[in-house]
């Protein structure tokens, strides 16, 4: 198979209790229907949205980017920062001249914000300002600034820019919306809320409500294509992807977490290095786990087991190093030992690829 292709493959099996993790926009947990009934969901946004703040712990916030319409005053704040003789003033007429010179339109309500969403680093939004400073008018240097010095998360997720396409990345990893492995149904909690300090005489409830949740064993895949990650990253390629792992292991959506206190961590953990294609297993699943005496972990290991078993038979080639808890598919490591190993096999397939 080809050395060209370098994936980390990441499967997670993880049990959460009652639960609303991730809501719809009425306010219902988030479902979809897979192997023709009703799973719980997490959509992969609300994935990654947790993942780039624990990048912040991991890389540092100056490596991490950030995404705003705010960048106009993102660029004044540079310019400002690089020459403090400069007025706040003029330092927005810069930024809006650069802009300008870049292509990004500023939005007609006239608040000075651009129109869209845009993601930047910290690196691009200096490298811009240092060209403000010195005067320099070339879009094309412009345009430069901000294709090179990507943050972690940008080289990771990737950036569209409607406006100039030229400034786009493409995201190098990729993350699944997390699915329980069984039929699960929605139930609803009923609760009221006391004033204290009522009339004696009165015994009704100041508040009435209800909140929607639902309990299950979610199955979670994410994929790093590690060759595409090092035409950005580079040296930081090894870094990168064990930081990925980490916080896609550890992070957790925080949606109604004050009310359920349902966070987990994962009950499996497979990783998977290979050099043919990345390989989403939730194969394993179209067929609904049932539950058993033990409840529905027990189960849906046994069939990720089985299926991932019959697919390197029948299909996929086995991959290059693999990592995890045990449980038959893997040496039993613990989690610390998995992202080291992790990091080690990356930086020397990336070492092997460079000496040729």
């Amino acid at each position: 198979m080809s050395e060209k292709n370098l994936y980390l493959d990441i499967h997670v099996l993880q049990t959460v209790p009652p639960s609303c993790i991730n809501r719809d926009d009425l306010g219902s947990p988030k479902t979809a229907v897979y192997g023709g009934v009703v799973r719980a969901r997490v959509s992969s946004q609300a994935w990654k949205h947790e993942m780039r703040k624990m990048f912040k712990e991991i890389f540092g916030e100056e490596n991490v980017g950030f995404r705003t319409k705010k960048v106009l005053q993102k660029i004044a704040e540079k310019i400002k920062e690089l020459d403090s003789s400069l007025s706040e003033e003029i330092c927005e007429k810069k930024a809006e001249k650069a802009l300008k010179i870049i292509g990004i339109n500023l939005s007609k309500k006239n608040d000075n914000k651009i129109e869209v969403l845009m993601f930047l680093s910290d690196a691009q939004v200096r490298a811009v300002a240092e060209l403000v400073i010195s005067g320099n008018e070339d879009k094309k240097e412009y345009q430069a600034a901000l294709r090179e010095n990507p943050a972690v998360d940008i080289a990771l997720f990737g950036r569209m820019v409607a406006s100039d396409p030229s400034l786009n990345f493409d995201a190098s990893a990729q993350v699944a919306h997390a699915i329980s492995t069984h039929k699960v149904q929605n139930e609803y909690d009923y609760f009221t809320a006391v004033d204290d300090i009522s009339e004696e005489d009165n015994s009704g409830a100041g508040h009435l409500g209800t909140v929607e949740y639902n309990s299950s064993t979610l199955y979670r895949y994410a994929t790093v294509n590690v060759r595409e990650l090092a035409k950005n990253l580079g040296q930081l390629t090894p870094d990168a992807v064990r930081g990925f792992l980490e916080s896609f292991v550890q992070a957790m959506p925080t949606g109604k977490q004050n009310t359920f206190a349902n966070r987990t961590c994962p009950d499996f953990v497979y990783v998977a290095l290979r050099t043919d294609q990345p390989v989403n297993l939730c194969g394993a699943f179209e067929k609904p786990v049932v539950s058993r005496e033990g409840g529905y972990f027990e189960a849906s290991k046994e069939a990720f087991k089985d299926y991932t078993k019959k697919l390197y038979e029948n299909y996929a080639s086995k991959p290059q190093s693999v990592w995890g808890f045990g449980d038959g598919l893997t040496d039993k490591m613990n989690f610390p030992q998995i992202l080291e190993g992790v990091y080690s096999a990356v930086k020397e397939k990336l070492s092997e690829r460079e000496a040729k």
